[in-house]
């Protein structure tokens, strides 16, 4: 059996499929993984086992400016990411079983497929990307609706056009290229139906939360094993459990003087700091030895280990963080982080600091209901109804319907 997994995204895009090639080879199938040519990516994919199929620009290139990306820089990507999909995955998939994609809108996928006439899976890591009633685009969870509007379909309508505006005429022009008819609704021609969501259950929960019925396999988990380095383990072994603070990918999106903030936050409680210096450079803002900055690192082990995690609410690091026990403060910055963020203080496991501004006082704050025994034994018992075997699922899934 052979499988072409498909991606352009952030490392919260890349490593779940990651850890779902770990599972489909563990099942005999052969995978091959088209995502972004970026060095972080490549080495994430050698651990698993799966060589990196180049797609697209680096995510780098475009997101780590001094300025987030603007709606020209977006109307610039989308077709080159369509073309590199019919382009990439039309030689990747040539001889496959099964196309799943995910990431970013990923328009020509499920073309390529029904090129091949193969089957096709889009799935997603969180339920903020499907229609809804509760959700909608570019909205925090629980905003009001706008006056005189009942429900978002107006809104999700007006998604529909600006995914069409983005991606309809280039998507059409490489599908008349190879024979195939135009699509009408680029957003629903790639959710395909029913879409997969890779998301934990306890931490996301779907069920009359979307417009659809989605599959949900529970979060694909790539398995991590690497000891921490000498220096952190003698940096943890030191002291008290430190906060950990780190925004991953997030570069022009990372908040403004958020490494001292952070630490005089933490300061603030009699707490060291890990310093994940993530894309954004986090770098100590002093000599004190009370900080210790980290690269990539074993995170699941390392959050087992600090006393809170600091972080913007990407998918995956509140998965991680969730299943590793530790109280978590969650930053949202950009798309479905306000989600994960207000889940997190509904689940009584951390702080949602809505603020996209923190200020030392208001980080303090947050920290202080994040540090107390009641948060941390709320950590502990949902860590535990955590699922770890989401990946294996999805692999078993994916492997039965392509043979079927």
């Amino acid at each position: 059996m052979r499988v072409v997994l498909s991606t352009w995204g952030s490392r919260g895009d890349v490593e779940p499929l990651a850890g779902l090639a770990v599972r489909l080879r563990e099942l005999g199938a052969q995978v091959r993984v088209c995502a972004p040519p970026d060095e972080d990516f490549a080495a994430l994919l050698a651990r698993a086992g799966v060589p990196l199929v180049p797609l697209g620009p680096t995510v780098r290139s475009v997101v780590a400016n001094p300025k987030p990306p603007t709606a020209k820089d977006a109307f610039r990507l989308a077709p080159e990411l369509v073309r590199a999909r019919f382009e990439t995955l039309g030689t990747a998939a040539e001889g496959c079983d099964a196309v799943l994609a995910t990431g970013l809108m990923p328009a020509g996928a499920r073309d390529v497929a029904e090129k091949f006439g193969i089957r096709y899976v889009f799935a997603c890591f969180h339920i903020f990307g499907l229609p809804s009633q509760h959700f909608r685009p570019g909205a925090r969870p629980g905003a009001p609706l706008p006056e005189g509007e009942t429900d978002n379909r107006v809104l999700w309508k007006q998604d529909a056009r600006r995914v069409n505006a983005l991606y309809g005429e280039a998507l059409n022009k490489h599908r008349a290229e190879i024979g195939l008819p135009p699509v009408d609704d680029v957003r629903e021609h790639v959710f395909a139906g029913r879409p997969w969501l890779a998301a934990d259950p306890v931490l996301c929960p779907s069920e009359d939360m979307t417009d659809v019925d989605p599959v949900q396999t529970g979060a694909w988990i790539m398995p991590d094993d690497r000891p921490l380095p000498a220096g952190l383990e003698a940096f943890l072994d030191a002291g008290e459990p430190p906060v950990y603070v780190g925004f991953g990918s997030m570069a022009a999106h990372a908040p403004k003087d958020i490494a001292r903030v952070a630490t005089e936050a933490a300061r603030a409680h009699g707490r060291r700091v890990v310093l994940a210096r993530g894309w954004a450079g986090l770098a100590p803002i002093d000599d004190a030895g009370d900080c210790f900055v980290v690269g990539e690192v074993n995170q699941q082990a390392l959050f087992r280990r600090v006393a809170a995690v600091v972080h913007h609410g990407g998918a995956g690091t509140t998965t991680t963080t969730a299943q590793a026990g530790a109280p978590q403060v969650v930053v949202p910055r950009i798309a479905d982080q306000p989600y994960w963020a207000a889940r997190v203080a509904e689940l009584g496991i951390g702080a949602a600091h809505l603020d996209p501004a923190p200020t030392v006082e208001s980080l303090s704050a947050a920290l202080s209901t994040a540090l107390t025994p009641e948060t941390a034994a709320r950590a502990k018992d949902v860590a535990g109804t955590i699922r770890t075997d989401g990946a294996m699922v999805a692999a078993k899934m994916l492997l039965d319907g392509a043979a079927g």
